[in-house]
């Protein structure tokens, strides 16, 4: 087996002699999901999912972020599915972080490795599974796709982290990039999956509030945030869930690159109807 670019969870369950003490933390305005609080204790199936389990990272809550779910999906050899998805209007995002799987989207074949990004409209047909003889890890992030009439939907595609150019933040001299999977101006997307990147030294100066919610899985590195009023400490593997108009900020304070898959949504107005009325 190659060695690993990104962290993802084997599971696994701590000892009796382990400390209480985790960065674990939820709030009003954020939670930090640690990678130790991803057990074995704590993982979930799917139905229609064979030989395959998953940690649910993030689900729409009401009164905190509404608008996507995000799971660590962990397919074993032999494992994967037919039938994937039972929402007809969920669009979605896989990024592979480790292993490979076989992809057939729309009748295509697919082969994604480490850094693998598809990008699945609602209605798709697709399938999904793990012909090697190593378990693979991927990112699953799930969204009700808010059409719009005049705008077509999105179009499926595939492609490789390492196959995008990242855009350089202005004013950063490289410090700080964003690879961007979609064009910023194009409507028919409702939501941008990206992979942020710091080198060491590498800041947002300052704290970020807006509308977006956020959901940010650490990749590699290791960083200090600013969460609402807090700085916290994240590494790899970690997992920062945000809703709309958590003041952010960070530090990557090295010795290696942060980085760290990013989800917001985008592109349409608010809704002007509370949830539930």
């Amino acid at each position: 087996m190659s060695e690993k670019t990104y962290y993802a969870p084997a599971g696994g369950h701590p000892p009796q002699t382990q400390l209480l003490t985790d960065r674990a933390m939820f709030t009003e305005a954020y939670a930090i999901l640690p990678k130790g609080v991803m057990q074995d204790i704590v993982t979930s199936w799917l139905p229609f999912w064979e030989k395959t389990r998953l940690w649910v990272l993030a689900r729409p809550l009401s009164g905190f972020a509404e608008t996507f779910a995000q799971y660590i999906m962990e397919v074993s050899p032999g494992g994967g599915s037919d039938k994937p998805e039972p929402d007809a209007n969920a669009e979605g995002v896989l990024f592979v972080v480790g292993g490979e799987v076989e992809l057939t989207l729309e009748g295509t074949k697919h082969i994604m490795k480490e850094g693998g990004y598809a990008f699945i409209p609602p209605g798709s047909q697709w399938t999904l599974h793990n012909r090697s003889d190593d378990i693979a890890n991927f990112h699953w992030i799930r969204k009700h796709y808010q059409a719009v009439e005049g705008v077509p939907l999105p179009e499926a595609f595939v492609t490789n982290e390492k196959d995008v150019e990242p855009f350089p933040m202005p004013g950063t001299n490289g410090a700080w990039v964003t690879t961007r999977f979609v064009d910023m101006s194009n409507m028919s997307h409702d939501m941008h999956v990206n992979i942020v990147t710091f080198e060491p030294g590498g800041v947002i100066p300052f704290a970020e509030t807006h509308i977006m919610e956020h959901g940010l899985y650490v990749l590699e590195g290791k960083a200090v945030y600013r969460l609402n009023q807090d700085w916290v400490e994240v590494e790899a593997g970690d997992f920062m869930w945000l809703r709309a108009f958590c003041p952010q900020a960070c530090y990557a304070g090295g010795p290696g690159r942060f980085r760290y898959l990013l989800y917001k949504d985008v592109n349409r107005h608010p809704s002007l109807r509370l949830s539930g009325l």
